[in-house]
């Protein structure tokens, strides 16, 4: 069964960090670039940050993360994570992951809320 299956999220004050996990299942996520996106309350879905299969190493972020986050991935565990670092209350949304374009059917995302 193909699955995304995100985790790591919490509460946070803000200038905190928090590392997210996405595991994958049923497919060989390094044969796909992957990319992190995030859905704030009343909003879009839009992307965070992308990943290139396993050999490339590229990494690209939308500007509102540059510098603070850092995309990675395991292939071996088949997992991509997302290094959250100097947190903002403006960065509070679910955080999916996904192949990039999307094609596998969206996780349940984990909740990112920063707040003091």
């Amino acid at each position: 069964q193909v699955q995304l299956v995100e985790s790591g999220g919490g509460l946070v004050q803000p200038g905190g960090s928090l590392r997210l996990s996405c595991a994958a299942s049923g497919f060989t996520s390094s044969s796909y670039v992957m990319s992190w996106y995030r859905q704030a309350p009343g909003k879009e879905r839009e992307l965070v940050a992308t990943i290139t299969r396993a050999g490339g190493g590229n990494t690209n972020y939308a500007d509102s993360v540059k510098g603070r986050f850092t995309i990675s991935r395991d292939n071996a565990k088949n997992t991509v994570f997302l290094q959250m670092n100097s947190l903002k209350p403006e960065d509070t949304a679910v955080y999916y992951c996904n192949t990039r374009p999307a094609i596998v059917k969206w996780g349940q995302g984990t909740q990112v809320t920063v707040s003091s």
